[in-house]
């Protein structure tokens, strides 16, 4: 990330109340005579920035995440910011981009866990409606563009030219990501930079939700705004993260035999389980998670099974399991 700092003259000045001081380029186009007396300043919080000259009374901020606005681009013209690095920032931002639509305010919620940052590859881009094999597959899996930022490398090497990336959040930061390869070949997911104890989807959570699903996988994850372990298996920074949200958690497992492993584990922990009865999908199988179900009934159908399904007392989630093992063929 390209740091306004590094744009702003060397000789700025840093007052006690956080303005950086300089002599504001902006007043010669607007008008005005060259400033010599440093009226132009810039003030940052944290990633965002924002000027204003006291002398023209230009003004123009900027939030990480945003493309920047005209005027902002403006500014960095008139600081002698060369376009290729206008370019790189307005790349950086568009990796990077808020999403707020689909994120957690963890202002309220601070991490118990720190995850390293990972940058997405620098020919990564958000999938737009032009991009018709992506989108197509996306809606063949009961997803559309909203649902999440997902991204593609249209222009990488070998297979990486056919997959959809799908970021991991963690406090608003990028911490990971995982490829769904489009091609033939066996191996269709790729996680990469998975963390020991990371949970997919926390980040999409809104703190007035009185529950969240948990699930094994990513797509089922972002088919109901809920969250993934990402495997049959918790671990013990991924219990006390949910616990920790003051949640009722509802553990939605596949209904195969890795999914009993994470049913029991959730009756261990405390969580409440839901293993809907689906039924079967249009080739006549076992409809057996979240994202196959959206398939089936879309989303709020989903989510009304879900939370009919579901139980908390720790003999009637036994029974209940039991049912689907019988519903499902499981030995």
């Amino acid at each position: 990330m390209i740091s306004i700092l590094q744009l702003i003259p060397a000789y700025a000045k840093r007052s006690p109340n956080g303005w950086y001081s300089f002599n504001a380029p902006c007043c010669v186009h607007n008008g005005e005579t060259a400033d010599k007396r440093k009226r132009g300043g810039i003030k940052i919080d944290g990633n965002d920035w924002g000027y204003h000259c006291f002398n023209c009374n230009f003004s123009t901020k900027h939030e990480y995440g945003h493309p920047l606005s005209e005027n902002a681009t403006n500014l960095l013209i008139w600081l002698g910011v060369d376009q290729d690095t206008i370019r790189k920032i307005n790349l950086d931002n568009l990796k990077n981009r808020t999403m707020d639509v689909y994120r957690l305010n963890n202002d309220e919620i601070s991490p118990i866990e720190s995850f390293k940052r990972f940058e997405l590859p620098d020919d990564a881009r958000l999938i737009t409606e032009d991009d018709t094999k992506f989108v197509d597959y996306l809606h063949s899996r009961g997803l559309n563009l909203s649902d999440y930022p997902f991204y593609i490398t249209p222009n990488g090497v070998g297979r990486n030219k056919n997959r959809i990336l799908i970021p991991y959040f963690y406090a608003r930061q990028i911490v990971g990501w995982t490829s769904r390869f489009l091609d033939y070949n066996k191996l269709r997911y790729l996680n990469e930079h998975q963390q020991p104890g990371y949970i997919f989807g926390l980040d999409m959570q809104d703190t007035t939700w009185p529950r969240i699903i948990v699930a094994e996988g990513i797509l089922d994850a972002i088919s109901v705004r809920g969250a993934s372990v990402m495997h049959n298996e918790f671990s013990k920074t991924q219990v006390a993260m949910l616990k920790r949200l003051g949640k009722e958690v509802i553990v939605v497992p596949d209904q195969d035999n890795p999914g009993l492993v994470l049913a029991y584990e959730a009756i261990e922990h405390g969580f409440s389980v839901s293993t809907p009865d689906w039924g079967e999908n249009a080739d006549g199988n076992n409809i057996k998670d979240i994202n196959e179900a959206v398939q089936q009934f879309g989303k709020v159908g989903t989510l009304l099974s879900i939370i009919y399904a579901k139980e908390s007392n720790k003999v009637k989630i036994t029974m209940a399991l039991n049912n689907m093992k019988r519903r499902a063929g499981i030995k």
